[in-house]
């Protein structure tokens, strides 16, 4: 085998994960040293990925963008599964039995709903004005960049695309990748506006409060360093977790394609874009076999150690903000900078005001935790969700980032009807105009679940 730098495939990831610390490293140094930055509350994460995709513009720097693509991808599951295998606190168990992961998905689909609406507004009445020629069912693509992020916007656009709608695909990707630097740039805006108000408290590095040996440590979980070190076996569930995540999703698109290649076509893409949904359902699954097993005397030690976990669910969302951001990519879309711009200012807008309302309803004893994930995720990513809640939850001590993944559970059930009305709207002007109804009636439905429904006390 040849180890010289000959081998890029031996190489390629040692360097460009090089690049990606080098970024994290110099966007911390700046942070401390330059006033105005640490003033800006700009999370150390997304300074980096800001910083590492201004050398690629310029040229400075040659990013692999796939694996850029592949960290961000896997940088997801791999943080969710550290987080779902924390052992659960007591005000945790406190929670289980309310209906908060229901009406989280209630509030990510009235969400889309809402962009759904904008968007479309938006591009009948440049329709009929100023652009005749415009596709009037391209501000559908709204929800899609914004709330499901470049994959679905990319599917989504280029079926539009074949439709008649000319650069949709671009198009597409553009809001998505607008909506990404929505939810970082505007998200750090809106915490610098919450600080001053004294609405947030001020961000804690884990070298401004370090944690208690009992924190670190409990009775009766293993020894910090055996015959093997603690971290490691919290890694090796992580890892073991992931690969039974990537035996679950194959298995179900493998039976899914035998019985009906049809709707393989379209639930397929969907199992393995939302492959953090699985891989959190399976390490809560191994979660509660190792309580069990203990309860049994069958385990005599823990094995979580939640410090880990927190720092490791860190360290992949953190790599994965840094990646996420490089890989940025905006294409040419010629002719549609107005809708563009009036769909990203408007669409982002009406985000925020929705979700000003309905997160103080479903998240009253969290509500700006609930408020800035939720807007992070359903302007960009689930990952600038959680990096915006991490720089006034640090430790993700509030349900806030759970509700994300298990929002989005119920939101794939809850949002099936917003796939079929955006095939719907481009088959005409006559559709586009009952979409907007059907969307209204909907969306009434979903305040009414958010609004109105909770568990009978027995």
């Amino acid at each position: 085998m040849d180890y010289s730098a000959a081998n890029h495939a031996l190489w390629n990831i040692i360097i460009q994960m090089g690049l990606i610390a080098g970024a994290i490293l110099l966007a911390n140094l700046l942070r401390q040293r330059v006033s105005l930055i640490r003033r800006s509350l700009i999370p150390i994460a997304v300074l980096g990925g800001f910083l590492l995709l201004i050398v690629k513009i310029i040229g400075l720097v040659d990013l692999d963008e796939d694996l850029l693509e592949m960290l961000v991808y896997h940088g997801i599951a791999l943080g969710f599964i550290a987080m779902s295998l924390r052992v659960p606190s007591a005000k945790d168990l406190a929670r289980k039995g309310d209906l908060t992961g229901l009406k989280s998905g209630a509030v990510i689909v009235s969400t889309y709903l809402v962009q759904g609406l904008t968007g479309l507004l938006i591009t009948l009445l440049l329709g009929y004005t100023v652009m005749p020629r415009l596709f009037k069912a391209a501000g559908m693509l709204l929800p899609m960049g914004f709330g499901q992020g470049p994959g679905q916007a990319n599917n989504v656009g280029s079926s539009y695309e074949a439709l008649g709608f000319a650069g949709g695909r671009s198009f597409g990707l553009a809001i998505a990748a607008a909506g990404y630097l929505v939810a970082c740039i505007v998200g750090v805006v809106i915490l610098n506006v919450l600080s001053r108000r004294g609405k947030i408290g001020k961000t804690r590095s884990a070298a401004e409060e370090e944690p208690d040996a009992d924190f670190f440590q409990s009775e009766d979980e293993i020894p910090i360093s055996d015959s093997i070190d603690k971290l490691s076996v919290q890694f090796a569930m992580i890892l073991l977790v992931y690969l039974a995540t990537y035996l679950t999703a194959w298995g179900l698109t493998s039976g899914i394609a035998a019985l009906s290649p049809g709707l393989a076509k379209t639930v397929n893409t969907l199992i393995w874009g939302f492959n953090f949904i699985i891989g959190s359902a399976l390490a809560i699954l191994l979660r509660v076999l190792l309580e069990r097993g203990k309860r049994s005397g069958l385990i005599r030690r823990q094995y979580q150690n939640n410090y880990l976990l927190n720092r490791l669910s860190g360290f992949f969302f953190d790599v994965m903000i840094v990646a996420g951001i490089a890989s940025i990519n905006l294409e040419d879309i010629r002719g549609l900078w107005l809708p563009f711009i009036l769909l990203v200012v408007f669409g982002a807008a009406a985000t925020w005001f929705h979700l000003s309302v309905v997160c103080r309803k479903v998240y009253p004893d969290y509500y700006y935790e609930g408020l800035i994930s939720m807007f992070g995720m359903l302007t960009g990513t689930i990952s600038s969700g959680v990096l915006l809640l991490r720089e006034i939850d640090p430790d993700l001590a509030t349900p806030s980032a759970n509700n994300l993944v298990i929002g989005s559970s119920f939101g794939i059930i809850l949002g099936a009807p917003v796939l079929i009305l955006v095939g719907l709207a481009p088959k005409s002007d006559l559709f586009c105009w009952m979409v907007v109804g059907l969307v209204l009636v909907y969306l009434v439905l979903l305040y009414l679940l958010i609004f109105k429904a909770h568990r009978r006390k027995k």
